[in-house]
This record gives C-alpha cells, sequence and structure tokens, in this order.
C-alpha cells in the first residue's frame, strides 16, 4: 500500500510540477507558455499519459480514504495537519481543472490556449482560486516525498537545495500567471469574453463541477465517519471483555 502511495503521489507531483513550470514560463511571454501548454496537453491527453493522471489520482484518493477509515488517533503534529489539509485541497483543483479543461474539450469541442484559459478564470472571478489551490497540492507532495527520502544521507546535503524549490516554484508560477494575465489584458482592449462553447454550456459545466465536488467531500466524511464508528465499537467491545471474564470467573 505504502509503494502504491508513493508511485500515485509522485505521478501527482510530477503533474504539479509541469503545471507550475508552464505558469513560470509566462514570465517570459505569452507564446512560450502557450508552447509548454501543447507539449502538456499530449502528454497527459496521451492514453499512457491519461491512465497515469487519472489512475494515479483515484488509487492517491483511496488510500488516502483508507487512512482515514483506518486512523484510530486524531492527535497529530502541525507538520501532519498541514500536509493533510494540502493533500486534501489538491482534488478540489483536480476537478476544477478536469471539468474547465478535459471534460469540457471532450463534450463541447473547446480546445485551451493560455489566452482562453487566462480570460476564463478572470470573467469567472476564480484567478485567486486556481493560485491557492495549486500551492497546497505542491506541498503535500514535497513534504510526502521528503518523509520517503529524508533518512538518505544525500537527501540531507541536498535539504536547502530542495527547500528552495520548494518555495521557488509556486512564486515563479504565480509570478508567470500575473504576466501572463497582463499579456491577455494587453491583446484585449476591450471586455473580456470567455470563449463561446464555454458560455453556451457553462450551466452544465457547473454542474458537473459541483457534483463532483460534492460526491468528494461525502466520501471524505463518509469514512471518517465510519472510522470514528468503528473506533468506538472497538472501544466499546474493549471495554466489554474485561466484565465477561470477571463474570466467568465468578
Amino acid at each position: 500500500m505504502r509503494r502504491f502511495q508513493l508511485i500515485s503521489g509522485v505521478v501527482l507531483l510530477v503533474y504539479l510540477f509541469l503545471h507550475l513550470v508552464n505558469h513560470t514560463l509566462g514570465i517570459w511571454s505569452l507564446d512560450l507558455a502557450g508552447h509548454g501548454l501543447v507539449l502538456a496537453i499530449k502528454v497527459w491527453r496521451s492514453v499512457p499519459g491519461t491512465v497515469l493522471l487519472y489512475g494515479g489520482s483515484a488509487v492517491h484518493f483511496v488510500l488516502a480514504l483508507r487512512t482515514i477509515y483506518t486512523r484510530r488517533y486524531w492527535k497529530l503534529p502541525l507538520a501532519e495537519w498541514i500536509r493533510l489539509w494540502a493533500g486534501l485541497s489538491l482534488p478540489l483543483l483536480l476537478i476544477r481543472h478536469a471539468v474547465s479543461t478535459r471534460l469540457a474539450a471532450s463534450l463541447y469541442g473547446f480546445e485551451p490556449d493560455y489566452e482562453r484559459i487566462v480570460i476564463a478564470l478572470i470573467t469567472s472571478g476564480t484567478q485567486g482560486l486556481q493560485l491557492a489551490l495549486l500551492a497546497p497540492g505542491w506541498l503535500h507532495g514535497c513534504m510526502g516525498l521528503w518523509l520517503r527520502i529524508r533518512h538518505y544521507a544525500w537527501a540531507q546535503r541536498a535539504k536547502p537545495w530542495l527547500l528552495g524549490v520548494l518555495v521557488l516554484m509556486p512564486v515563479l508560477s504565480a509570478v508567470g500567471f500575473v504576466r501572463m494575465r497582463q499579456a491577455v489584458l494587453g491583446l484585449n482592449a476591450g471586455a473580456l469574453h470567455p470563449d463561446a462553447s464555454l458560455i453556451v454550456h457553462q450551466a452544465a459545466l457547473e454542474t458537473w463541477r459541483h457534483n463532483m465536488v460534492v460526491a468528494y467531500l461525502s466520501l471524505l466524511i463518509s469514512a471518517f465517519l465510519a472510522g470514528q464508528l468503528r473506533n468506538w465499537l472497538e472501544r466499546r467491545r474493549q471495554r466489554r471483555a474485561p466484565m465477561r471474564i470477571g463474570v466467568r470467573s465468578l
């Protein structure tokens, strides 16, 4: 289980890393970021890329539900709470991203480029949310990977460099996105209008997004409540066991 968790986590971390790199390319130009996006789409929309990304996401999520269900104590150190919060926020990003790009492309023919994506984020008022969700997912992945490699001598030697990558990637990504936003506003002097296919099917996409978020949160809450119920039943059986032994001895 730990091996599956590690492999699926690394896949998601690579996805986030490439996503952050794409945004970072926007520091130089919108066109350069667009070329990076085209390459990323080719990778993740290929059959192997699709299996890796969505298969890895499903495996990692199922194992997270298993961990929540089987956990007996929730008195965790602060670092573990941060990692848990950061990890649970990542599917919210993946759901929004999958609906607004992959699902919109598959169902309604929306072909994303950074100008269209930035315009859609600006007009929907979700540009801040997009940036806010990238960083926790990146933090969760880096913390999880560090817990697996921190015992190696080379990892300890590289710790300052790894910490630099941890901090710089979200910062550079945010700067790149801001630069792309400025470039898009410069190219569109008038009012911004999202892609026509997104406007026509906005209600349907919002329904998809809402239902997927509700399903995700429902599974999390159900796993937690089921685990608490199991823990309560176990404690109840343990309290009754000495009473049965005492009765039998009498």
